[in-house]
């Protein structure tokens, strides 16, 4: 790695690499096309942005040299802020280009001359559309979180922009899964890929607290409230988009400030929503299991499964959530009449020997779930 980039490092006190950058970061120098398979969190902003900073000439040109694609407003700011002062290292110009801006003044930055841009699909679109960016001399293309791009339905736009980079160029691509659309483009717009993957630890039924409390159905959304009330911080997992919208809107009549989050929603709304709760400002976070893939929030007390996952991997990893950072959480279940065979089956495949226990929203156990044993109590 070259030495001034390691000083770089080291003034932000980064001195040992993570095993996806160990992995990942000596086939990039070498200029080849890689695919890496790694969660958020894991240092994957360093594994594409060091061996693409090195690899950039600063000779002066004011050319975009490489591009880095993100899903959202946020991660384009939190990429730029990592890669900025390695970038400033080398001589080298780099900006972020987002919507929600002022797009007059992005085409300014880019007309005085940058050659690493950070940018979300749909900005880079009307960039381009509009003449104020170029992508003929780009060099270099990273897609970061590549499985979120396919999940909110970005990716026909990412493929609109990688087809119209031409010549000789490299490709790094970063994703929690490989699969499905996501695949599709490993194929369409990688040449040979030298593909690594670091393992995230499986989450396991000993790292949270489980409870299953049976409802009754016209009770059961004031069931959810009394919980939420009593926690700092709750996800609570449905089934379908419109009973994310419907159990948010109720939540917020029964005195809870809780927002939906799921793929129809626009990106700021998500955006804002997600910063909310990060930030202690918002109780309840209601999502579908495809939207909770883009959210990485430590310190989430409580895990409520409103709708019962439909297997095991995804009670696991709905209830993950409140395993994070090495804390320890509660996972609870609704369980209506009609769902208990289907309740009990689950918990035989997560070897959950817990009883399933009546409670009414009036009872005071909702409000200390953790400290309530429900094989002695139940």
């Amino acid at each position: 790695m070259a030495e001034d980039l390691v000083d770089a490092l080291a003034a932000k006190g980064i001195t040992e690499a993570f095993p996806i950058q160990e992995l990942t970061i000596p086939d990039a120098l070498k200029g080849l096309d890689v695919c890496g398979k790694a969660q958020t969190g894991s240092g994957k902003t360093l594994a594409f942005g060091l061996p693409t900073v090195q690899r950039m000439d600063p000779d002066g040109s004011k050319a975009v040299d490489s591009l880095v694609l993100v899903p959202t407003r946020e991660l384009a700011i939190q990429v730029l802020g990592e890669l900025e002062p390695l970038a400033e290292a080398k001589g080298l110009a780099s900006m972020a280009v987002y919507g929600g801006s002022d797009i007059d003044k992005q085409i300014k930055q880019i007309r005085n001359g940058v050659q690493l841009i950070v940018a979300t699909p749909g900005r880079m679109i009307d960039l381009l559309d509009r003449g104020d960016v170029s992508v003929t001399d780009v060099r270099r293309v990273v897609i970061d979180e590549a499985d979120r791009m396919a999940d909110m339905g970005f990716l026909p736009q990412v493929e609109w922009i990688l087809r119209r980079i031409e010549g000789n160029h490299q490709t790094l691509l970063f994703s929690a899964t490989l699969d499905g659309a996501v695949d599709s483009l490993v194929r369409r717009y990688q040449n040979d890929p030298v593909r690594h993957e670091v393992e995230e630890p499986e989450v396991t039924v000993e790292q949270m607290g489980h409870r299953f409390v049976a409802v009754h159905d016209m009770d059961r959304n004031r069931v959810v409230a009394e919980i939420v009330k009593a926690a700092k911080r709750t996800m609570v997992f449905c089934n379908t988009k419109r009973a994310c919208d419907r159990l948010a809107a109720d939540l917020g009549k029964l005195g809870v400030q809780a927002q939906p989050i799921h793929g129809d929603l626009r990106q700021r709304h998500r955006e804002k929503a997600l910063n909310r709760f990060s930030e202690g400002d918002l109780q309840a976070l209601v999502a579908t299991d495809v939207a909770a893939r883009g959210i990485h929030v430590d310190d989430v007390d409580i895990v409520v499964h409103f709708d019962p996952p439909e297997d095991h991997k995804t009670y696991l990893h709905r209830s993950g959530r409140t395993a994070r950072a090495g804390e320890s959480g509660l996972a609870v279940t609704l369980v209506l009449w009609n769902q208990e065979l289907d309740v009990k089956r689950l918990q035989k495949r997560l070897a959950l020997d817990i009883p399933i226990v009546e409670m009414f929203s009036n009872d005071e156990r909702l409000h200390d779930l953790a400290g309530w044993d429900p094989t002695v109590d139940g």
